[in-house]
């Protein structure tokens, strides 16, 4: 029980620019307020990690910064969306009892009105701030979960980032002209910007860790939907068609003859033991 505390710890990890906040914090005299902020992102992201800990997660880090946390695991994309829906709901849940538990404790009068009016606004605002549809945020998890629904997981994750970088620009534009400038709202919105510049960047990689994870057999599946190829379609161009808990047949249509039909798991087994990464579809398969 101790070591698994103490792992637990050791995964706990605070951004930079939650010490520029904490710098800022005693400067200005607001330590009580971002001590409460810091509490409710804390337990916010242990709602977390306990809903995916009870899924066997692989958890790297939880990194934690002002009004939000992000909790880095190897399963993103690669469980049944079911799960993910679960330890997404887990933070705010948290935040929710937060609720219920003010209630109780102001019922008895145990904290003063002061106390319990600044944990009401900052578990409001986190909470809200937590569901705007914005990658990472809790919000943007969710988006992506939906167009996992209706589009291909390459598709889907890429119009998550595109569209959080998108938003976060406008709000930051909005911020500059309409209202007043705040340093600690622009380092935010900045933050968010960043994360998902990185996730760009690593765009292939999450591509390829869903393809890896279907091909190592860590593949839920809902529904069978078959994908039309020509042979002349680049191979990666196929597999990039691929949904998330959908099973695939790929029949490849030829105009001079029968067309063939190969399983999903077949072409993830080629493309990863035979690497036709400059093959088209039926090159890989029939020499066409």
């Amino acid at each position: 029980m101790i070591n698994s505390l103490k792992s637990s710890v050791q995964l706990i990890h605070l951004h930079p620019i939650l010490w520029i906040f904490i710098v800022v914090s005693f400067l200005t005299g607001s330590f009580t307020e971002l001590a409460i902020i810091f509490s409710i992102v804390f337990l916010h992201e242990l709602g977390h990690y306990i809903a995916a800990s009870s899924f066997r997660w692989r958890i790297s880090s939880i990194v934690l910064w002002a009004f939000g946390g992000v909790m880095k695991t190897d399963e993103h994309g690669t469980r049944p969306i079911r799960e993910e829906v679960i330890v997404i709901l887990a933070g705010p849940f948290v935040q929710v009892l937060i609720y219920g538990l003010l209630y109780v404790v102001s019922y008895f009068g145990v904290i003063p009105d002061y106390y319990f009016g600044l944990i009401f606004y900052y578990n409001t605002i986190i909470l809200l701030f937590n569901l705007l549809p914005i990658w990472p945020l809790d919000g943007g998890k969710l988006v992506f979960l939906v167009l996992t629904a209706f589009l291909t997981f390459k598709k889907a994750y890429y119009a998550t980032i595109i569209g959080s970088l998108a938003i976060c620009a406008i709000i930051i534009l909005v911020q500059l002209f309409l209202f007043p400038f705040t340093l600690s709202s622009f380092l935010i919105w900045l933050f968010l910007i960043h994360e998902n510049w990185k996730e760009w960047k690593y765009r292939f990689y999450v591509f390829i860790r869903f393809l890896l994870k279907r091909y190592e057999g860590g593949h839920f599946v809902r529904a069978i939907k078959p994908i039309y190829a020509s042979p002349h379609d680049n191979f990666l161009d196929v597999l990039a068609r691929f949904q998330r808990e959908k099973k695939h047949t790929i029949y490849i249509e030829y105009p001079d003859r029968e067309r063939i039909s190969i399983e999903d798991n077949e072409c993830l087994d080629f493309y990863f033991n035979e690497r036709p990464y400059r093959k088209t579809i039926g090159e890989a398969f029939t020499g066409y």
